[in-house]
């Protein structure tokens, strides 16, 4: 059938279909895999030349939001829980099935817990989950809620992040511990990347 799929492709919707869907706000370049599954897309804004890859679970409810900035990449089988709040800034990436809560059950058995089971029966953590411009979260991460993630931040594959974390650190493991400084070689390297994309869409405005 000429309009059947190919084989081990995954297909995107693309910006214009995101808003024809009636996302909250989309820039340009903006890639979203074809099933992945979202729900509140009208509360997600989302910047330019960001890609969200095959089976990301986007969950906002309430009055939560999802806010991504721009050249953002979110890698297959992350799971995004917005209904407090989510904000990742330009230049950031998670990669494979990382997941961000911005809100919890209590563990501890003083409540009950799960979404059948009303609120006045539970303990819920909850808060929203900041994460600002050049941070990379590894593989299998967990960012619980209440949690500011500052600039430059890389946080290593598996790792629980519970806290805020100071900027230009890399982190990782469970419990979390600081390894060491991160280069900020890549604020330069940012800089002339930009660059180079703008002479390169003047040219093309000619």
């Amino acid at each position: 059938m000429p309009n059947s799929p190919k084989p081990f492709r995954t297909e995107y919707y693309n910006e214009n279909e995101l808003r024809s869907f009636g996302i909250g706000s989309v820039g340009n370049n903006v890639r979203i895999a074809k099933n992945c599954t979202i729900v509140g897309l009208e509360r997600i804004s989302i910047g330019n030349n960001v890609i969200i890859d095959s089976r990301c679970s986007i969950i906002v409810t309430g009055e939560g939001f999802l806010s991504l900035g721009s050249y953002i990449h979110i890698g297959s089988y992350s799971y995004l829980l917005a209904s407090e709040g989510i904000t990742i800034n330009d230049f950031s990436g998670l990669s494979q099935g990382v997941k961000i809560y911005s809100k919890t059950d209590d563990y501890s058995g003083n409540s009950l817990t799960n979404p059948t089971v009303p609120n006045k029966y539970k303990k819920i953590k909850k808060g929203r989950v900041t994460i600002k411009p050049h941070v990379i979260i590894g593989a299998g991460s967990v960012i619980l809620p209440n949690v500011i993630i500052e600039k430059g931040v890389a946080i290593g594959a598996l790792s629980l992040v519970t806290t805020n974390l100071n900027s230009w650190t890399i982190y990782t493991g469970n419990p979390l511990k600081k390894v060491f400084a991160r280069s900020k070689k890549l604020l330069e390297l940012k800089d002339e990347f930009l660059e180079n994309a703008d002479k390169k869409l003047m040219k093309m405005a000619k």
